[in-house]
């Protein structure tokens, strides 16, 4: 696509995340950032690039495709402004507020027959890219629970979403994406402690399509910062650092016994413990440098719009559950399959 050229780059919004996306953007091979849209400025004028106002002066400077750092709430009207004007994007996870918003955007950018991706940042962690690599390997056997703990201080700049969209969205796709198992059910419980109008809390059970049970406790409410993934099989467990990308296998030693009155029942002694060496690269930069590949139409691993639709139908379903009361099935749709490749 790109024809030797680099790939002309612009970006939506200047709040934290935006800034990380510039950093990268602006030394990243094959790219130039040419311009960023956001209504406040550069109020620290440290970028290279110009600042607009407006998304129609950006589409102006001619760009091949866009990311979008803006508030969830704005995700599908951007969205659908770059898809009709032919511009690929990365859109920030979650992909929309709403499941019908976020249909609305997998169909404008399939109909446009753009590369589109979501920014579900955590695929391109260390440890758990690892993780899924030993996981397909079959080296837990039989996988039983995936457990997730992804708790901190409160984010002043969400103000549109609750804990929910914002931070267990991470939880509910590493989960599927590193199962290679969708969602069938949840069951949700809520909280709001900090005044504000959604929830800050939420504490999930789930099961996945091959019967695995799933567990999130997901907040902003405490000083604590932790964000910890536990794969619990046959074999033993994993525990993802995701903070330190440290991914750690703890043996059931049970499995090897020579004792034959142990073997006889099929249970859990505690075994060697390994910590794997992991090369550690930047998962942003590594999510940057995926989806530069996919819109010069070459093989890559993204994040597709149909899977960020999935992860939001999931967070609908624990929104629902908590406020009724009940499990929710979440079964995906015919309509979630990925298209063919034309």
């Amino acid at each position: 696509m790109s024809q030797g050229r680099k790939l002309r780059a612009g970006l939506i919004g200047l709040g934290a995340m935006g800034r990380n996306h510039a950093r990268v953007l602006s030394n990243l091979d094959g790219v130039e950032l040419v311009g960023v849209v956001d209504p406040a400025g550069d109020v620290t004028g440290t970028l290279r690039a110009p600042v607009v106002p407006e998304l129609a002066d950006l589409l102006a400077m001619g760009i091949d495709y866009a990311v979008v750092a803006c508030p969830t709430a704005l995700h599908e009207r951007i969205g659908l402004e770059l898809a009709a004007n032919g511009v690929c994007a990365l859109i920030e996870k979650p992909l929309a507020q709403s499941v019908e918003a976020a249909t609305t955007l997998v169909e404008a950018f399939e109909a446009a027959g753009l590369v589109a991706g979501v920014g579900h940042i955590e695929r391109y962690n260390p440890a758990l890219q690892s993780l899924r690599t030993r996981l397909e390997a079959g080296e837990l056997g039989e996988v039983f629970q995936v457990v997730t703990r992804r708790q901190g201080p409160f984010p002043h700049r969400i103000a549109d979403v609750g804990v929910v969209m914002d931070l267990a969205t991470h939880d509910i796709d590493l989960t599927a994406w590193v199962t290679g198992q969708e969602y069938t059910s949840v069951s949700a419980r809520t909280v709001s402690r900090s005044g504000r109008l959604h929830e800050d809390m939420v504490a999930v059970v789930g099961q996945l399509a091959d019967g695995t049970m799933v567990n999130h406790l997901v907040n902003w409410l405490s000083p604590l910062k932790e964000r910890s993934t536990v794969v619990t099989g046959d074999k033993g467990c994993f525990v993802a650092d995701t903070l330190t990308a440290d991914l750690t296998f703890y043996a059931n030693a049970a499995i090897d016994t020579e004792w034959e009155a142990l073997r006889a029942f099929r249970g859990v002694a505690e075994g060697d413990m390994v910590r794997y060496a992991i090369p550690k690269r930047e998962p942003l930069l590594v999510e940057h440098e995926r989806f530069r590949d996919a819109v010069e139409g070459k093989q890559s691993d993204i994040v597709t719009l149909r899977q960020g639709l999935r992860t939001v139908r999931v967070a609908a379903g624990l929104l629902e559950s908590a406020s009724d009361g009940k499990v929710v099935s979440v079964v995906a749709s015919g309509n979630d399959a990925e298209p063919a490749l034309r």
